[in-house]
């Protein structure tokens, strides 16, 4: 398992080339699908690069993430996104779960494992939604899948 924290400032290199297009800035996740869909890429002096889509990666390694050649052709605009580190956690029905302090996630698949807080930890098939002020998350948290 990977977290947010440590891959949050790596370089993001080309495969074939060993190009360095910037610096990993930061992850689209879809909540409810409980996932990361983009990395999103910083270039030089923190000018936004683009969105590199998941299945753009080959691998995230310890000093890099290395991403398809031809990835620079593919890269979109960022778009809209919102930044999960230090964001509010609240369940369903409005109880204050603590702050993000990290994400655990599949590096091979994007899956989100959990969401470390400052009041514990939150699997990541209990998220909704992740929004402006707050990741929303399933009011309860003692239930198994089912419930």
């Amino acid at each position: 398992m990977t977290t947010y924290s440590r891959v949050r400032g790596l370089p993001v290199v080309t495969l074939g080339e060993a190009q360095e297009i910037g610096t990993l800035a930061s992850l689209t996740v879809d909540a409810a699908g409980g996932r990361i869909t983009h990395i999103r890429v910083t270039g030089r002096r923190g000018r936004a690069q683009g969105a590199v889509g998941w299945n753009a990666l080959h691998a995230i390694g310890t000093d890099a993430v290395l991403v398809e050649s031809d990835v620079l052709s593919q890269a979109g605009p960022p778009g809209p996104g919102n930044e999960a580190l230090g964001v509010r956690v609240l369940s369903e029905d409005g109880d204050d779960r603590g702050t993000v302090q990290d994400i655990v996630f599949d590096a091979s698949s994007g899956r989100i494992e959990k969401v470390v807080t400052t009041l514990g930890e939150v699997a990541g098939d209990r998220l909704l939604g992740l929004g402006d002020h707050a990741l929303v998350v399933r009011g309860d948290l003692t239930a198994g899948p089912e419930g």
